[in-house]
């Protein structure tokens, strides 16, 4: 496996993203113990790069990791997120000096260890300078109980702000073939920087595999189902950016999702998506996405794909993206 830089932080080029095993999706908590060894065939892979956060699944999700990572801690980057739950009492999103110290020690404990390799703010609380949250995580670095310190889906001048208080690693935004959202102002200052980013629903939410055409066969919870790309008419709109994708896996000897991973790769270093599964045959697919080497012409057609209809999220979820 390749390795990539993170603002200094060293990890695998293709990373695990660990939610779906608990939240959001089809299939989310089916079943633990194959959960368990997804994570742990992915250490074997050579992939030192997990994901997670402790509203996923109701705290469910850093415990189901720290399970996972028994034993084997010491091999990996662990990254959880703090900032959507309230522990104070204040309610909605919360970056309070205080909530960071009460979430930090939640987020040590169901993780079964004693520092966090990176830890994200997971959205802009815009009542609480973020000064104020990024000083809190600066002292969690001078205590040891956090390496590194990153942002989820902020813009471009909360990011020169927080940096200036201390070095942010890694900001986390979607980022892929129908969300290049990153590409205008927040990925040029990440260069300027020297921080890194990290592509969460690298894959679409699944949509860029190929294997989504229809709603048909997805649980009646699954978060997609009310997603604005996967609903009024926008999932059939929205089949036309698959399809081009396919044409040029067929050319690659890949998969589509292969191939959405080499465009990301293609981007230059110190970008490392983290495409969820809780398969062992996807994560196997997904990893090998580092030995396709795309050309110039396949890269230049996929930069060329239409835009995706739709938003990528709901109104709220929108709201709260790029402060």
């Amino acid at each position: 496996m390749q390795n990539t830089s993170l603002g200094g932080l060293e990890v695998s080029r293709i990373g695990l993203g660990v939610m779906g095993m608990s939240d959001f999706y089809t299939g989310k908590g089916e079943s633990e113990e194959s959960s368990v060894a997804t994570i742990r065939h992915a250490l074997d892979l050579g992939v030192t790069h997990l994901d997670t956060a402790e509203v996923y699944g109701g705290f469910a999700n850093e415990t189901l990791l720290g399970r996972a990572l028994k034993g084997r801690r010491d091999e990996v980057v662990v990254a959880t997120k703090f900032g959507l739950v309230s522990h104070t009492g204040r309610g909605g999103l919360d970056s309070t000096p205080a909530n960071v110290r009460l979430a930090v020690e939640g987020s040590l404990r169901r993780l079964g260890t004693d520092h966090i390799d990176l830890y994200y703010q997971h959205r802009v609380d815009p009542d609480t300078p973020i000064e104020d949250t990024v000083g809190a995580l600066s002292e969690l670095v001078a205590e040891g109980k956090v390496l590194h310190i990153g942002l989820s889906e902020a813009g471009p001048a909360t990011i020169r702000r927080a940096h200036a208080v201390h070095p942010v690693a890694a900001v986390q935004s979607e980022y892929s073939l129908w969300t290049r959202d990153p590409e205008a102002e927040v990925l040029p200052v990440l260069r300027e920087l020297g921080i890194g980013l990290v592509p969460y629903s690298p894959l679409g939410h699944g949509f860029l595999t190929g294997n989504i055409r229809s709603l048909d066969g997805l649980d009646a919870d699954d978060w997609r189902r009310t997603n604005p790309r996967f609903t009024g008419g926008n999932l059939e709109r929205n089949l036309r950016i698959v399809d081009e994708v396919r044409e040029v896996a067929a050319e690659a000897g890949a998969s589509p999702a292969q191939v959405a991973l080499a465009w990301l790769l293609a981007q230059g270093e110190g970008i490392a998506p983290i495409p969820g599964t809780r398969r062992a045959e996807r994560l196997e697919e997904n990893v090998a996405a580092v030995g396709i080497a795309l050309t110039a012409d396949q890269i230049g057609r996929l930069n060329s794909l239409t835009p995706a209809s739709g938003d990528r999220h709901d109104r709220g979820g929108m709201a709260v993206v790029g402060l």
